[in-house]
């Protein structure tokens, strides 16, 4: 295996571990809810110092990428993050879990950085598209953090235990990893902040990463709450499953999907088909309906974030480190409004008419996308 093979299949791994710590996070939401009897508007509150502590991080990681090769914060990120993942099993007060909480999302954000960085200056090595690939591994990851997850509910073993194991093999493996990732990577130039007029590159791909991350990581947290109080479906995570599964597999063929049908109308599908799977689930809240309607939510969001990471590689003003480091501000805003604005206006007004808000983000998608694609045109 030559070189720039071997250090693709160690950043599949990473993308894969860090896909692994985000689903054992995410599909324990319900364990979390229950035990210390929280409600709605209680939860988003706790899910709030998610996106919170990812905003902390952004600032940190941009620096990190232009002052030293990406594998170096992207390693010390995923070990911080098991630890404070197997932290966040073991809290017994609010305010010790929203602080593992908060530790948690800052490494991430510090790890997702690195990694999308790496991958965009990987992706320049090879002559076709493999980002999406990258992605496709984080949500494999996530499906396999789900079905660990599944299997320790159905045997009802304490979420302790479950986040620990997790948490020691995260570790481990990412101290294997480090000597087989890409080197060299740091960025000599574009690392400099222009607080000039905003570039209508960054700011459009940044109001798509937004409304993607309303709809995914909103998709994330609340999921499972979907399936246990709308369904009534004791095991919770099917829901969630299902949606990592095909939001895996559309990961898998975006990269072909962005060929077959290009950017611009990918986009299209993708909002289309976010929106019918919210329908599906909203207005018939059953078992069958709902698991189809999650799945059509899954392929719906696939392609939206690795298409906008490609797409910010490309920018002329900045590094793509900073870019990438931009463009996820946009997208912590998302998760920062997304999750606990679900919390509050369940609360008020139920769950099934707060996930409506899924769909008005997926549908914003259309006029941003074609936007931006005429605003290229403009420039050409």
């Amino acid at each position: 295996m030559d070189v720039k093979d071997r250090q693709r299949l160690f950043l599949n791994i990473a993308f894969f571990l860090s896909g692994i710590c985000f689903s054992t996070w995410t599909s324990r939401i319900p364990t979390i809810k229950s035990l210390f009897e929280y409600n709605d508007a209680e939860l988003g509150t706790v899910l709030l110092f998610m996106p919170i502590g990812s905003l902390a991080g952004l600032p940190l990681s941009g620096w990190l990428v232009s002052k030293f090769d990406s594998r170096q914060p992207m390693t010390a990120g995923l070990i911080l993050l098991a630890i404070a993942m197997a932290f966040i099993g073991l809290a017994q007060s609010t305010f010790l879990l929203i602080v593992a909480v908060t530790v948690f999302s800052f490494s991430m954000r510090i790890m997702n950085i690195s990694l999308n960085t790496q991958a965009i200056t990987l992706q320049k090595q090879f002559d076709k598209k493999i980002n999406g690939m990258f992605h496709g591994m984080w949500s494999t990851g996530g499906i396999a953090g789900i079905a660990i997850s599944t299997f320790f509910v159905a045997l009802d073993i304490p979420m302790s235990i479950h986040v620990s194991v997790i948490s020691s093999l995260a570790i481990l493996t990412a101290l294997y990893s480090y000597q087989h990732l890409l080197t060299g990577d740091r960025s000599t130039s574009g690392n400099k902040l222009s607080m000039s007029k905003p570039d209508p590159y960054i700011v459009y791909l940044g109001l798509l990463a937004f409304f993607a991350a309303i709809c995914e990581g909103g998709m994330f947290d609340w999921s499972g709450v979907y399936f246990k109080e709308v369904v009534k479906e004791d095991l919770f995570t099917l829901g969630y499953l299902i949606f990592m599964i095909c939001m895996a597999l559309s990961r898998f063929a975006s990269d072909r999907m962005m060929d077959l049908f290009g950017m611009p109308r990918t986009y299209l599908i993708s909002s289309a088909l976010i929106i019918l799977g919210i329908g599906l689930a909203v207005v018939f809240p059953y078992f069958w309906s709902a698991l189809f309607g999650f799945c059509l939510i899954g392929i719906g969001t696939a392609a939206i974030i690795p298409m906008t990471f490609l797409l910010a590689g490309s920018a002329k003003k900045y590094s793509p480190g900073v870019t990438i480091s931009l463009i996820a501000t946009y997208s912590i805003a998302g998760m920062l409004l997304g999750p606990p604005l679900i919390g509050y206006v369940s609360h008020a007004l139920g769950l099934r008419i707060a996930f409506v808000i899924f769909a008005l983000a997926g549908l914003m998608l259309i006029p941003i996308s074609q936007l931006f694609f005429r605003h290229q045109k403009l420039l050409k």
